[in-house]
C-alpha cells in the first residue's frame, strides 16, 4: 500500500473536529437565506436593477448546486480534508471581497466565487463526519447534529440577516463569514484527520456532464421563477439539463471509476432518503420565501422582527434533530420520518389559511412550531440512512449527491411555487394579491409534503 492510500489515525479530539465541520456547514447554509433580508438595502446601495438583484441569491445557488457532485468526487480522490480546507479558504476570501464590493458586478462575482468554495467544502463536511466517527452510535449522533445545522441554517440565516442588517449594514452579512472561516482554517488541519485516499482517476467526461447538466437544471428553474414557465430560456435549459443528466447517468455505467457510483442507490432506504432530500426542501421553500414577504409587507415587520419571527422554527428543528438518535434506535426510521412529514404538511396547511388580517400568534407561530418540529424529525434521519452505511471510498460522492438533491429541490421548489402564486394572484392587486398567491403556494407545498410522507412508508425498519 502506498503512502497516499494509507488511512491516517482518526482525530484525537473528534469533538473539536465535529465542531469545526458543523461551523463550516452552518456557514454554507446561512448564505442561502442570510442575504434575503438585506436585499432592499443592497439594491439601494449598489444600484441593482430589479432583475439583477435576484442574482445576488441565484449566482451562489447556481454555482453551488452545479458543482456539488464534482466537489464530492474531488474530495474522494485528492483528500477530503484538503479539498474541504481549500473550499473554506475560497469561501472566506470571497465573503470578505463581497463585503467590500462597491458595485453590483463585484458583488455578483464574489457570490459566484462563494459558490465555488461552498461546492468544494460542502460534500466533504458530511464525508469527514463518517470517517471521523467509526462507532455507529457516535456517527448517528454526529450526523443528526449535522442535519440540525443544515436544516436550521435556513431559518437562522433569516434571523442573523435581520440582526446584522438592522444593527449594522448589509455588508456585515458578508463579513460574518470571515471569522468563522478563519477559525476553521486555523484549527482544521490540526484536529480534522485526513482519511485515506483510494487509488482512482477523475471521470472527466462524467464531471463535464454532471456539472453542465445540474447547472442547466438549476439555471432553468431560476429563470422559470424569474420570468415564468413560458420563457424559452427556462424551457430549453431544463430540456438540455435533463438530457445531460440522463447522459451522465448512462456514462456512470460505462467507466471503471464513476464520479457517482450508482450502487449508492441500490439500497432501498438510501434511495428513499435521496428522494426525500429532494421533495422535502421543495415543499419547505415556500415557508421561508413567502412568510418573509407576509411578515414584512402584510404585517409591517422590520428586518429585525422578521428574523426573530423565524426563531420558533429554528429551535424546533434543532431540538428535534437532537432527539433523533434515540428515536431511531427505539423506533426505526419509518415512524420518525412519517411523523415529521405529517407535521410539516399540517404546518403548511395551517399557513394556507392566512389572510390579510391574520396576526402572528394565531396565524404564524403555531405553523412555525409544527414545521420546525416536523423538519427536525423528517430530515435528520435521512443523513443517517444515506451516510451511515455508505462505503468509505464513496463517502464524498454520496455527500455530494445528497446536497445536490437538496439544492435542486430548493431551486425547483422556488420556481414552481412562485409560478403557482403568480397564477393564483392574477387579476388582484396589493396585499390581497400577495396573500392569495402565497396561500395557493402553501397548499401546493402541503401536497408535496404528503408525497414525502408516502416515500417514508417505503423505509425498512433498521
Amino acid at each position: 500500500m502506498t503512502a497516499h492510500t494509507m488511512a491516517r489515525p482518526v482525530a484525537a479530539r473528534p469533538g473539536i473536529a465535529l465542531a469545526l465541520i458543523l461551523t463550516c456547514q452552518l456557514m454554507l447554509m446561512l448564505d442561502v437565506t442570510v442575504m434575503n433580508v438585506a436585499l432592499p438595502r443592497i439594491r439601494a446601495d449598489l444600484g441593482f436593477t430589479p432583475a439583477g438583484l435576484s442574482w445576488v441569491m441565484n449566482a451562489y445557488t447556481l454555482v453551488f448546486g452545479g458543482l456539488l457532485l464534482l466537489g464530492g468526487r474531488l474530495g474522494d480522490l485528492f483528500g477530503r480534508r484538503r479539498v474541504f480546507l481549500i473550499g473554506v479558504a475560497v469561501f472566506t476570501v470571497a465573503s470578505l471581497a463581497g463585503g467590500l464590493a462597491d458595485s453590483a458586478g463585484l458583488l455578483i462575482a464574489a457570490r459566484i466565487v462563494q459558490g465555488l468554495g461552498a461546492a468544494a467544502a460542502g460534500p466533504s463536511t458530511i464525508a469527514l463526519i463518517t470517517s471521523t466517527f467509526a462507532d455507529q452510535r457516535a456517527r448517528v449522533r454526529a450526523l443528526s447534529l449535522f442535519s440540525a445545522m443544515a436544516s436550521s441554517g435556513f431559518a437562522v440565516g433569516l434571523i442573523l440577516g435581520g440582526l446584522l442588517t438592522e444593527w449594522l449594514t448589509w455588508r456585515s452579512v458578508m463579513f460574518i463569514n470571515v471569522p468563522f472561516g478563519v477559525v476553521v482554517l486555523a484549527f482544521g488541519r490540526r484536529y480534522i484527520a485526513e482519511p485515506g485516499r483510494q487509488p482512482a482517476r477523475l471521470d472527466l467526461a462524467g464531471a463535464v456532464l454532471a456539472t453542465s447538466g445540474v447547472g442547466a437544471l438549476v439555471f432553468g428553474f431560476i429563470r422559470a421563477a424569474e420570468t415564468g414557465w413560458d420563457a424559452a430560456s427556462a424551457v430549453w435549459s431544463l430540456v438540455a439539463g435533463g438530457v445531460l443528466v440522463v447522459a451522465f447517468v448512462w456514462s456512470q455505467t460505462r467507466v471503471g471509476h464513476p464520479m457517482l457510483p450508482l450502487r449508492l442507490f441500490a439500497d432501498r432506504n438510501r434511495a428513499a432518503g435521496y428522494t426525500n432530500f429532494f421533495l422535502g426542501p421543495l415543499s419547505m421553500m415556500s415557508a421561508f420565501f413567502f412568510l418573509t414577504q407576509f411578515l414584512q409587507e402584510v404585517s409591517g415587520y422590520g428586518a429585525l422582527t422578521t428574523g426573530f419571527a423565524f426563531l420558533p422554527m429554528a429551535v424546533g428543528i434543532f431540538a428535534l434533530s437532537r432527539a433523533v438518535p434515540r428515536l431511531l434506535s427505539q423506533l426505526g426510521p419509518k415512524p420518525v420520518v412519517v411523523t415529521g412529514t405529517l407535521l410539516m404538511s399540517a404546518g403548511l396547511w395551517w399557513v394556507a389559511r392566512l389572510s390579510t388580517g391574520s396576526g402572528y400568534v394565531p396565524g404564524v407561530l403555531g405553523p412555525m412550531i409544527l414545521m420546525g418540529v416536523g423538519s427536525g424529525l423528517a430530515f435528520a434521519p435521512l443523513n443517517v440512512l444515506i451516510m451511515g452505511t455508505v462505503p468509505p471510498e464513496d463517502a464524498g460522492a454520496a455527500g455530494g449527491a445528497l446536497q445536490t438533491m437538496q439544492q435542486i429541490g430548493s431551486t425547483l421548489g422556488l420556481a414552481v411555487l412562485v409560478t403557482v402564486a403568480g397564477s393564483a394572484a392574477r387579476g388582484r392587486a396589493g396585499t390581497d394579491a400577495l396573500v392569495t398567491g402565497m396561500t395557493a403556494a402553501f397548499t401546493t407545498s402541503a401536497v408535496i409534503a404528503l408525497l414525502t410522507c408516502a416515500v417514508a412508508f417505503t423505509f425498512r425498519r433498521q
